[in-house]
């Protein structure tokens, strides 16, 4: 219930008392500060250790050839492992359950030309299932068809900073590439939330590339994703199977480590979201460190308050006031004090985390955040404990006697 006479005698005491307060709020202010910044550190972290893991489909593979390190089958042991085109028709066949999409990949690096304008640049020949898998964002024009692949057909994809580098102002849909001895229509131009590198990479048919390249059917490596709803479990199993399916084919030693190679973005991801996870804990632990700080800061200040204002208290239970009563004052105090401060301290912590974005992106921490929600909870917690900090003082205090209250020094 609104008590009018009792709010002015906590007004009436923080005026008289401004020191006291100011520290009092400070303590609260700062502790809850200080978790509201290091919890949305930690999501910070989360956040870039996502970013850096998603800029690819998550449910892909990538298979890459080795050199075998045992001796099978009557091959010797440091043979090259090549991938060919009938690979790729034989996962489809072997894999169908599996499978949900599958490329090749062949990187050459280039010296491209258009007019006067030159750079290297690095070229993928891929298949039409590459723009997925890479999360490529088409800003002009198209990406590499079926048709394109079928045909040989000399077109380009080219990523955003090429076309600024070489086409300047121009439009380059529609303009021609010299590179490896041949050109290229420019088909199209992407972007790549992967970065500047991404966006200096060129795309062409993969069947282009073999074509230029005396006709072979050799790929550097084969990309393939799978359904997404075979979860981990079922990532690792597929995983699994199609390192033993190569192995066979290629004649590979089953217990040959080095033949295959086969990076799995799914098991990737998991593992650095656990680590992410454990790093957003610690950061929590002392979080929690620095509100248990705070609340121990509040408790020895209330003791210094009750004692301080002994005198006071013995007056006033001198006068008729009950235990109860006075306990209510210091405990109203205390929570309205508490209160402000801890509301200050969350407010001027989400503010700042809202303003940070990427300024601290050098350090790992993009865009940290933190849910109104734990916020406010944090912010109640404190107060919570800032009353049970300010009522075992005031307890202990409305049980004194007046005429030793009195006589305190």
């Amino acid at each position: 219930m609104f008590n009018r006479d009792r709010w002015q005698e906590i007004f009436q005491t923080i005026s008289k008392n401004k020191l006291r307060t100011f520290l009092s709020g400070f303590t609260v202010a700062l502790g809850i500060f200080i978790f509201v910044i290091l919890f949305g550190f930690g999501n910070g972290l989360k956040n870039t250790f996502q970013e850096f893991f998603l800029d690819d489909a998550t449910n892909t593979l990538f298979v890459f050839a080795g050199r075998t390190s045992k001796p099978y089958k009557g091959y010797k042991a440091d043979r090259r492992i090549e991938f060919k085109n009938d690979d790729l028709s034989d996962i489809k066949s072997e894999f169908d359950f599996y499978l949900e999409d599958i490329t090749p990949r062949i990187t050459r690096s280039a010296n491209v030309k258009y007019k006067n304008e030159s750079n290297n640049y690095s070229t993928r020949a891929v298949a039409p299932a590459h723009q997925a898998i890479e999360k490529t964002i088409l800003m002009k024009g198209r990406y590499i068809n079926q048709k394109d692949i079928q045909t040989q057909a000399k077109v380009a994809v080219i990523g955003r900073l090429v076309a600024i580098d070489l086409f300047k102002s121009e439009d380059p849909i529609g303009k021609y590439l010299a590179f490896d001895s041949s050109v290229f229509k420019v088909i199209g131009v992407f972007q790549d939330e992967g970065g500047d590198n991404e966006e200096r990479n060129i795309y062409i048919p993969y069947t282009t590339r073999q074509a230029i390249e005396k006709s072979n059917d050799k790929v550097d490596q084969i990309i393939v994703t799978f359904r997404p709803e075979l979860g981990h479990l079922g990532a690792l199993a597929f995983e699994k199977e199609l390192r033993l399916f190569l192995k066979a084919k290629k004649s590979i030693d089953p217990t040959d480590q080095n033949g295959i190679f086969i990076r799995n973005v799914a098991d990737d991801l998991k593992r650095n979201q656990q680590f992410s996870n454990v790093l957003q804990l610690i950061v929590t632990f002392v979080g929690l460190g620095t509100l248990i700080a705070g609340i121990i800061g509040i408790s020895n200040i209330m003791v210094f308050v009750v004692k301080e204002r002994t005198k006071e208290l013995g007056v006033r239970k001198a006068l008729g006031a009950s235990p109860k009563s006075i306990i209510a004052m210091i405990l109203q105090e205390s929570v309205f004090i508490t209160l402000i401060s801890g509301y200050v301290g969350m407010l001027v912590g989400v503010i700042l985390l809202q303003n940070i974005g990427t300024t601290l992106e050098d350090y790992f921490i993009k865009n940290p955040y933190i849910d109104v929600s734990t916020a406010i909870f944090s912010t109640f917690i404190l107060v919570a404990f800032g009353t049970i900090a300010g009522y075992i003082p005031a307890k202990r205090a409305a049980q004194i006697k007046p005429i030793i209250a009195l006589r305190d020094d």
